[in-house]
């Protein structure tokens, strides 16, 4: 079996001193390619930088809805000409957080608005981060799309289940991560698994967070070695075989990032 970590931020300095090591593990685990994320211009520089670096690593730019208060026209260039890079496969970590509101509504609303527009100038598909937004997410992507369906992937979903219909309405992926593996936090996702058709299904770590179990049980940095046990419950709960279900996976999240997947 083959991996795709879909949603990563080796960018981070909890591996500074280690990447190697978790990229030869990450290689070990049969994770052979993986998505690093941006979430603002310093990021995503880096996660370019690391991505030319490694074959089979790619990357994402763009300004997370906490960093909506920095952003600025002048960013959103920066970020499209940085998106000219060939390791450079979608735009993103975006959308809206009004739970933690680290940036003010109006902030967040008016550079997702731009970031949306700015992916359909470049024709990049798009990662979306939504939290607490009460509806307010989906109200924008329906104000915004043109075509039937918005190629995207809903990062780290962690919704209810008429949340998972307007995504797939959409036509959005679903990124599962481990909280599917969590006892008790995972219950509501595993038991809305049924319902995500195969070829809508992406699996992801959100390294270093979100730890899935067991390794949680031995540290708290996540890393994209990991996605494997992320993997294995959802096969589990799916009840499929484990290389049909990974090849389909991988060729989900081939598909949706205009990857080759040999």
């Amino acid at each position: 079996m083959k991996f795709f970590d879909s949603h990563c931020h080796l960018d981070d300095r909890a591996y500074d001193k280690d990447l190697g090591s978790v990229v030869n593990r990450a290689k070990k685990a049969g994770v052979v390619k993986i998505m690093i994320v941006g979430i603002d211009m310093k990021s995503s520089v880096k996660a370019v930088k690391i991505a030319e670096t490694y074959p089979g690593f790619y990357a994402s730019v763009g300004v997370h809805p906490h960093d909506s208060k920095e952003c600025s026209d002048n960013t959103i260039n920066h970020l499209k000409d940085l998106s000219e890079n060939i390791k450079v496969k979608a735009w993103g970590e975006i959308g809206l957080d009004f739970n933690r509101m680290f940036s003010p509504i109006a902030e967040q609303e008016k550079w997702f608005i731009r970031q949306l527009e700015a992916a359909d100038e470049l024709g990049l598909p798009i990662i979306f981060h939504e939290r607490g937004s009460n509806g307010r997410f989906f109200d924008i992507l329906k104000d915004h799309k043109k075509e039937e369906e918005i190629n995207g992937v809903i990062h780290c979903f962690s919704g209810n289940r008429e949340e998972l219909e307007k995504c797939l309405d959409l036509g959005l992926y679903i990124g599962i991560t481990g909280i599917l593996t969590i006892a008790n936090r995972g219950e509501e996702l595993r038991d809305m698994i049924p319902f995500i058709p195969d070829n809508r299904i992406l699996i992801e770590t959100d390294a270093p967070y979100l730890t899935p179990a067991p390794e949680k049980n031995n540290t708290r940095r996540n890393e994209p070695a990991f996605v494997k046990s992320v993997f294995l419950k959802l096969s589990e709960i799916k009840k499929e075989d484990p290389v049909v279900l990974s090849e389909n996976i991988f060729e989900n999240t081939c598909r949706l990032f205009n990857i080759n997947p040999a």
